[in-house]
C-alpha cells in the first residue's frame, strides 16, 4: 500500500474552473488522479527517471485502482 501526503495549494481560480468543469464532464477523473498524473509528467519530462513516478503516472493515465 502507498502512503499519501495532502496538500494544500494556491491555484489561479482560472484554472479550478477549468478543472472543475472537467471533472463534473468526466466522471472517471477526480481531483486526486488529475493531480497524481499532471505532476508525475512533469516529473518525467524534467529528468526524473523513477520507475515509481513512471508507475504513478501510467496507473493515473489507465485509471488503475490496486
Amino acid at each position: 500500500m502507498t502512503s499519501r501526503v495532502s496538500l494544500l495549494v494556491e491555484i489561479p481560480e482560472e484554472l479550478n474552473e477549468a478543472l472543475q468543469v472537467y471533472l463534473d464532464t468526466c466522471s472517471t477523473w477526480s481531483q486526486h488522479r488529475v493531480f497524481c498524473a499532471a505532476l508525475s509528467l512533469f516529473l518525467m519530462q524534467n529528468g526524473q527517471n523513477d520507475r515509481q513516478v513512471n508507475r504513478i503516472y501510467l496507473d493515473a493515465l489507465f485509471d488503475y485502482v490496486a
